[in-house]
This record gives structure tokens, sequence and C-alpha cells, in this order.
């Protein structure tokens, strides 16, 4: 729990609060900012939960902080903020709430408190390492002795590291290691053997991290975390009444991730193998011949999706079930103080191993017991991986929706905040609602300013939410062209066609550089690159050549520079100034046809008499479309260029409804007026 309140009447209210941040930042006042930081209080007010679009500039990060960091200090309660990726969470934990705590301590009255929340997996086990369990090598490398002695110089320096770190936190570690050597030094939460049980539970980092987020006031954490709470049903995150989540157009994705498993024929022999080493040997050899069974089997198989268990998959499910099961009961429980730690731990390891496996098949098999498709509970598929030349089989299974987890687990326990500068798909925001477990057409958009507290509660009531977007402080149609190509070809599936090659020069050239290319796959990327190399004058980097960090930070520093990339550069590259004038896209971002989670997701809804293409395709390509076209403008002095050489986005039925999603740039396209224009902003800045 948070810390004790102070008297909450002389508390400021938020907006007084804001505006002493802002000062305090060195910032100015900004309307939206206001805006969105009185609805979020409005929210917590009354609990009901709200969706706030913010466009890049808004400054979201304050202007939900601020209301959440004065509830927490009001109520004594805790305040989650979950963000999807580790640059956000660094910035929150790094940046703004230390900043943000010195601004408000005079007027809350007391320092916030706040901390940082990831899984166990990402502290150093002090046990594993003490209990000298660090040194052995993975599997799939025993037979590779360079790759076997750069793990063991990885895991040396972790041990060493173990020493020295006060955090044992891995993004605290640098450089980095490979995540085979990390598993050498840590333990996810099934395999943890407790604080209570462990020798060194007292020292534990991961119990240490979780101690101090329990007494914070803010605690940051991930959608994934968030989501282990929620599926799990296991209280990993501190008791709370307001979750905050940013970067929100990610949350289906990440809880999906979370709920994914998988069970491959090596997976299975590698459990067997690690359990021969606590129980009969004919125990383990019985889920070794299963696992062989179930190799043999998805080798005659084709990849995709199931429709229904193929024929003899049953029976080799059956196999590993009840296999797993048998070296589960032979391995037996762990009684306390019945065995020395280590030993506790190897025996845990294995148990949470065959479990898994166990709980795998199990799911397959239960996967179609409903007859209807639409109203199963998980898709699942045969996919065909290649690692290292070889081709590896696995069946995936995923839930078909999330929403109902999110509706029980979140929605139904906490108020909720969700925030992104892109939530509105074909202008609206219920196709993202609706994802996340929230009833369609939301409830008339907010007043902020009339916040009364909360309402009487009432047993027929459902779920309410408010929907808020606050705009953006750039003028995009001042400062910004979006482009569409029409001339081109529809993209086809051979690679760039020579005419997008010769578009793509003409508006690098005409830039002087400074493009971010933004491609719909690796080899288009690549292809692109190799061909502006032997076409222009100015340098040319694609994604791959070194770390994306690195290459973005070259990019940003060299103006005629172009960086041309694949899907994390869509989303991650944030470059104001004259580095970045003009973002290519090669095509509208849809998902692959054969993605048989989408597929399914699709089906399900043409089921049901929905549109699938426009609910599933449609706003996928969306919301990453405008993740896209974002990377822009940055700052409001930022001028430029998108260009989509996918005619589709002009002449296809869905157009209207992609570009809905899209800020309101003035378009045309026209080349020679986009490479006027380009010509333009580049002589400017060489001025």
């Amino acid at each position: 729990m948070a810390l004790d309140a102070p008297d909450v009447r002389t508390l400021p209210a938020v907006p007084d609060l804001l505006r002493t941040a802002v000062s305090a930042l060195g910032g100015r006042e900004r309307t939206n900012q206001l805006t969105m930081a009185s609805a979020v209080a409005h929210s917590i007010d009354t609990g009901e939960h709200l969706a706030v679009q913010a466009g890049t500039g808004t400054g979201k990060s304050l202007a939900y902080l601020v209301p959440g960091l004065r509830h927490a200090v009001e109520s004594g309660k805790t305040v989650v903020v979950s963000t999807a990726t580790i640059a956000l969470q660094r910035q929150l934990v790094d940046r703004d709430l230390p900043r943000l705590a010195d601004a408000l301590e005079k007027p809350l009255g007391r320092r916030p408190e706040f901390a940082i929340l990831k899984g166990r997996g990402n502290y150093l086990c002090l046990n594993k390492v003490h209990a000298g369990m660090a040194d052995e090598p993975a599997d799939d490398e025993l037979f590779d002795p360079f790759a076997v002695s750069r793990l063991g110089r990885e895991i040396q320096r972790l041990v060493d590291w173990s020493s020295n770190t006060e955090t044992g936190d891995r993004d605290d570690l640098s450089p980095g290691v490979s995540d085979r050597a990390w598993r050498q030094v840590s333990v996810s939460a099934r395999e943890c053997i407790g604080k209570s049980r462990c020798p060194i539970g007292e020292d534990c980092f991961a119990e240490r991290s979780r101690a101090h987020a329990g007494r914070a006031d803010v605690v940051v954490t991930n959608h994934a975390l968030l989501a282990i709470d929620a599926i799990a049903g296991i209280s990993v995150i501190p008791e709370h009444d307001v979750v905050i989540i940013d970067e929100a157009h990610e949350l289906v994705d990440r809880v999906t991730g979370v709920a994914t498993a998988e069970l491959a024929p090596a997976t299975v022999s590698a459990t067997a193998r690690r359990c021969g080493k606590l129980v009969e040997e004919q125990d383990a050899d019985r889920l070794e011949a299963a696992a062989e069974g179930w190799a043999g089997l998805l080798e005659e198989l084709r990849p995709g999706r199931w429709e229904a268990l193929p024929d003899g998959a049953g029976p080799a499910l059956a196999a590993i079930r009840d296999a797993a099961w048998a070296l589960r009961t032979a391995i037996g429980p762990i009684r306390s103080g019945a065995m020395d730690p280590e030993a506790a731990a190897a025996r845990n390891a294995a148990l949470v191993a065959v479990e898994e496996v166990h709980d795998g098949a199990v799911r397959i098999l239960t996967a179609f017991d409903e007859p209807d498709p639409a109203q199963r509970k998980d898709v699942v598929w045969l996919a065909a991986d290649e690692q290292r030349g070889t081709v590896r089989r696995t069946v995936r299974m995923a839930p078909l929706s999330v929403g109902g987890l999110l509706r029980t687990r979140l929605f139904d326990e906490s108020t909720v905040v969700l925030t992104s500068a892109t939530l509105t798909v074909g202008g609206s925001f219920d196709g993202l609602a609706v994802n996340w477990g929230l009833p369609a057409q939301s409830s008339a958009v907010i007043d902020p300013a009339t916040a009364t507290g909360k309402r009487a509660p009432s047993d027929d009531e459902s779920i309410t939410w408010n929907s808020l977007d606050v705009g953006s402080p750039f003028d995009h149609a001042k400062a910004g062209i979006l482009y569409v190509a029409t001339h081109l070809p529809p993209p086809g599936r051979d690679g760039l066609a020579p005419s997008y090659l010769d578009e793509i020069a003409e508006l690098v050239e005409a830039a002087g550089g400074r493009t971010l290319g933004l491609f719909s796959s690796m080899r288009a990327a690549k292809a692109a690159a190799e061909a502006m190399r032997e076409r222009l004058d100015t340098p040319v980097s694609c994604q791959g050549e070194d770390t994306t960090g690195a290459l973005i930070d070259a990019f940003a520093a060299d103006e005629p520079t172009s960086l041309f990339g694949t899907l994390s550069l869509w989303q991650g590259v944030d470059v104001p100034g004259p580095s970045l004038s003009l973002v290519i896209l090669d095509r509208i971002p849809f998902p692959r046809p054969d993605d048989p989670l989408l597929v399914a997701r699709q089906r399900a809804i043409e089921s049901r008499g929905g549109n699938g293409f426009l609910s599933v395709a449609a706003n996928h390509a969306a919301l990453l479309l405008a993740q896209g076209v974002g990377r822009l403008l940055r700052s409001t002095d930022d001028r430029g260029v998108v260009a989509v050489l996918d005619p589709r986005l002009a002449t296809a039925r869905y157009a209207g409804y992609l570009r809905a999603s899209l800020p309101p740039f003035w378009e045309t396209s026209d080349p020679a007026v986009v490479r006027k224009a380009l010509g333009r902003i580049r002589d400017s800045r060489l001025s």
C-alpha cells in the first residue's frame, strides 16, 4: 500500500498541480494537456473507465501522472501505470517521475514514492548463482563448441556481476547478454522455490523490488506482467484501485502473447531428460517415447490452422498428457525442510516444466470440444519455423479473444485509463474497445469539468466508459503532406517493383536524404537500401546492420542519412528536427493473410454477422499505419511529407476507413508537387 496520506483538505486541484509541475519542469501550459489531466481526474473520481487519444506533443505522461499521484497521496492507495515498451518505462522511472516528485513534494505535503515492477525472470537469482546451477549449457548448444564457450564467458560475467549489482535487474547490465545465458541465472515465478525456503530469500532482488513496489504511490509495470497478474490469478502487482495503461493500442497483442503457449517435440524431450535425474528411468523414457511419437506425427502434417484434431493427434497428445502426469506424480511435492535448497530448486524447475507440457497437451485436446469455431476459447495451429538451417515444428495455442479476460480481471476490478497517440480506427474508439472487452458505442464524451464523485452502485449497471480525443499541438494541414502514389501499380508478392524503386529514389533525392523508410518486410527494406546505395549520393542505413538504437542515433545525428527498416521502426522512432522530413511507407501494413490467429478472429466475427475484414485486418493496418505516419511530426517546428506508395490508400473501398485513422494532413497524389515541397524543405534547412 502507498504511504499514509497527509491532510487531504490542503491538496491543490489537478489544474493547479499540473501548472506547478509544468513550471518546475521548464515547460509551457498546453490546453490539450490540461484537458486530458482533468479528464483523468474525472475518471478516477467517478470510477468510469476512460480512453484518451493524445497526439504526439501533448505531454500525456504528465497529464496522467499528476492526477494519479494526487489520488495516491489523497487516498493512500497505489496507482499502477502499465506500458508496452522498456523505453517508456525507463522514461517514466528515470526522468518523468523523479522530476515530478520533486516538483510536487511541497503542494502534496510529502514526496510521492514510485517504483518499477518487472517479472521475476528479469532479476538475477542469487540462489541459482550460489548453488552453481548456472554452469549448465543449453541443450541445443551442447554440440556447438563456439556457442558453449561464448555462453560460458557470458555466464561467468553474470556470476561476477552478481557480487556488484545493487538491483540484479537485467536492464542494468551493460553490455547485455544472450537470452540463453540469462536463463542460467534467473528463474520464472513458477520455478522460484519461495522466499521462506530459499537460503538467500532475504537478499532476493525480485523480492526486494516487489517489497519496494508495495510501499509506492505509483508502480510502473508492463502489459505482459499485467496480463500474468490477470491470467494466473496471483497478485503479482500490489493492491491498487486505478490502472493507467499507456501505449494502450498494444494491450491486446501483449496479453495475447502472454496467453499463447506451444507444445514442441524438442520441449517435451528436454523435459523428459530434466526429470530423468529425479525419477526412475522408465518414467522418463515414457515421456521421451511420447515426444518421439509427437515429432513423427507433426512431420507428416502440413503447417497451418487446425479446424479439428488431425488423425493421430488425439492418441499422441494423450500419451504426452499421461506420461507427464505420471512423471509429476513420481517427482512428488516439495516438502518444507525435506531437502537442501539446490535440490529443491532442481525439483521445482522439473515440476514446472512437466506441468507446462501436461497443460499444453490438455489445452490442445480440449480446444475442439466446442463444435462452433466462433465459440472456442483457443485457436490451434502447426507452425514450421526455420532455425539455424533446420525446420522446427511446434503446435501453438492462442486465445481467440482476450476481451473477456480483460473485462473480468481488469475493468471489473479497477478504474482504468487507457491512452495512446493512436486509439481511434476508422474515426472511432469502438474498434479497440470491443477488443478490450468493453461494450461498443461509448457513452457521451465527457465534460472533464463536471467531476462530482462516484454514483451510487446499481446491480444491473454494465461497464461504462468514456472517450476523449484531446487532439494534437501540431497543425497537420500546414506542417505535413500526405502523398499517395496513385500512378503506381498495387503492390505485388514478388518484392518491390522497379517503378517503386524509381519513386523512392526520386523522393529521397528531392528530400536530400532525411528519409525514414518503413517497409512491410525485411526483404523489401534490404532490397530498397541496396538499390538506393547504387543510385543516390546520400548515405542509406538498413535495420539489422547494427543495433536499432545505434542506427536511430546515427540517423538523427547526420541529416543526409536515410534509414530503412521494418516493424520496430514503425513505432519506435522519435527523431525531431531536420534529420527527418520524409517518411516512406511501401504498402498498407495488412497482416499476413495466412496468420492463423487473425484469420480465426476474422471468421468468428463474420459468423456473427460482422465485418471480419474491417474489424481485424483493416483495424490492424489502420493502427500500424497511424503509428508509422506519426513518425513524421515530433515537434511543433517539424515539416515534411508522408509518402504512401500503395495506391490502394486512395482507390480501395476501405481507403476512407484507413485515412480516417490518420492525422488531417494536406493530401495530394501529384508527385511533382511533392518533390517541389521536399526541395523547399531541404533548401530551407540548408540556408
